[in-house]
């Protein structure tokens, strides 16, 4: 099978330093949660970014800091960042990061409960509104799914043209509102996609490391991090992304797979190459 692509989730929009206090606020640690993560093995950050209070802001210039940040870092990693910010905001907020051109960004393909009176909302004229945007700019996106209808919204837009091929997912798991964590319900999700698709899987908390491990054996690409989970094994907060994808790329290789480089990764996602933008 070919090499895995390990993608950081680092910070997220609502886990606070009260859960881990190793959780990244400020531009500075950001920047160093993505050289742990890089130094392990990931080769693409997912971006949220936060005040220095922790408060998650779309705002392009907190996202331009950051972004420069970790690129003096890490100059060759791919940065993902967010479009879905934190539930309660506008488009107009989720969409400021385009404007600085990432190579990726996520595009969520439905509306989620997202625990008590919170509700993520991404309506089909707002998808078609974030695709059309993002493929004016050239960006891929990565189709963000929490349960099977999200991929037939998804599957709808391709056939549309509103979304391009080939397409690749990022299969959440286990997130209350969205499908669970198991063997078969992952199964059902991967057996939804089409034949072009490449997927990612990131399973939320304690299904994490199983997620991680039912996506390297069947050939698709991993997702780990804060935004996800804070620990590191039952009860043991993670001092790290860095550990965590550690963790994630020693499953990768029992299962024979290497963990991509940043080069392998955008050949695997059909981006361009670093040194021709």
């Amino acid at each position: 099978m070919e090499k895995v692509i390990i993608t950081a989730a680092i910070c997220g929009a609502e886990v606070q330093k009260e859960h881990n206090p190793n959780v990244p606020y400020t531009v500075d640690e950001i920047a160093k949660e993505a050289l742990r993560a890089c130094n392990e093995g990931a080769s693409l950050i997912h971006l949220h970014v936060r005040e220095d209070d922790g408060t998650p802001t779309q705002s392009k210039g907190r996202f331009r800091e950051c972004i420069e940040a970790i690129k003096e870092l890490c100059p060759s990693v791919i940065i993902q960042p967010s479009t879905g910010g934190a539930a309660g905001m506008s488009s107009e907020e989720r969409l400021q990061p385009l404007e600085l051109q990432p190579e990726m960004a996520t595009l969520d393909c439905g509306t989620l409960n997202f625990g008590g009176d919170a509700v993520f909302t991404n309506t089909e004229n707002m998808i078609r509104d974030f695709a059309s945007e993002m493929n004016r700019r050239g960006i891929k996106p990565e189709l963000e799914v929490f349960d099977r209808g999200m991929i037939n919204t998804a599957l709808y837009l391709l056939k549309k043209g509103i979304i391009k091929e080939p397409p690749h997912f990022n299969l959440v798991m286990g997130v209350n509102g969205g499908i669970g964590g198991s063997l078969q319900e992952f199964s059902f999700l991967v057996n939804s996609l089409p034949e072009t698709a490449s997927f990612t899987a990131s399973g939320i908390g304690r299904y994490q490391f199983q997620t991680a491990a039912m996506a390297a054996v069947s050939g698709g690409h991993i997702r780990v991090g804060f935004e996800d989970n804070i620990y590191i094994s039952r009860g043991k907060l993670a001092e790290s992304n860095g550990e965590l994808v550690e963790k994630a790329v020693k499953i990768a290789r029992y299962l024979e797979r290497d963990a991509a480089s940043p080069q392998d990764a955008r050949k695997i996602l059909n981006l361009k190459p670093e040194d021709s933008k």
